[in-house]
């Protein structure tokens, strides 16, 4: 709980932070991920391969390797958020937010009383206080950001670009004129509130431009991706 702590500070220091992003529910894939050297391994409960049925095994697996398991939950519901938390992930990342309201409510599921409506006796739930990282990926709470931001039990903003750039009905291009003015707002408005910003990124040199332009909390790989994009790559070599 001691690296969970630790993470936590940096988070809140806006210090850069890379990870990865896990849609196979294999603890072997998220511990070769962990073992990277990345600081934390995202367990995608919405998109994603796992349950949690699966989360013990993985969080388990990637804190023995060294980095920090985050659970993206389903949906902004205090169920499926104390379930993460109560498994083993140290935070959540939490999508389908599109207020304020919204996103304080999934903040004080994160919390015990007084401070928020969390119920105790998780399994894995450890003694350092979780963090709660808010998604943006639409219109509604790109409007609401900075009162989103205002709540002080919303640690985070991390930043959809592929459901955001639906919404503005633009392409999924850093340099989309749409797109990035978008996410040099978001980007201002946590760097105004003093809170960290990240991003979804597929690959590491988009990250490194992320990492320049504000964003603290980037994903640098995604297990799927990763997998897929090696193996076509040594085919074409051994066919070349």
């Amino acid at each position: 709980m001691a690296a969970a702590s630790a993470f936590g500070a940096r988070l809140a220091a806006r210090e850069s932070l890379y990870g990865a992003w896990s849609t196979i529910p294999s603890p072997l894939s998220v511990r070769l991920l962990a073992a990277t050297g990345v600081d934390y391994v995202v367990i995608d409960l919405q998109h994603g391969g796992a349950t949690e049925h699966d989360l013990p095994a993985l969080t388990t697996a990637i804190a023995l390797a060294g980095a920090t398991p985050i659970g993206r939950v389903r949906h902004a519901h205090p169920a499926d958020i104390g379930r993460a938390l109560d498994l083993g992930c140290a935070g959540v990342i939490v999508p389908n937010v599109s207020s304020a309201a919204q996103a304080r409510d999934a903040a004080g599921a994160c919390r015990y009383p007084p401070a928020g409506y969390r119920s105790g006796g998780g399994a894995l739930a450890g003694p350092a206080e979780p963090f709660c990282i808010i998604m943006v990926e639409s219109v509604e709470a790109m409007t609401d950001l900075e009162a989103t931001l205002a709540h002080d039990g919303v640690d985070g903003i991390y930043v959809g670009p592929r459901d955001l750039s639906y919404s503005l009905s633009c392409q999924l291009d850093p340099d989309d004129p749409v797109l990035k003015p978008a996410l040099a707002r978001i980007s201002a408005a946590c760097a105004a509130a003093g809170k960290p910003v990240g991003i979804h990124s597929s690959d590491g040199a988009t990250a490194r431009r992320h990492r320049g332009d504000g964003c603290s909390l980037i994903t640098v790989a995604t297990d799927a991706l990763a997998i897929s994009r090696h193996a076509a790559a040594e085919l074409a070599a051994a066919r070349g």
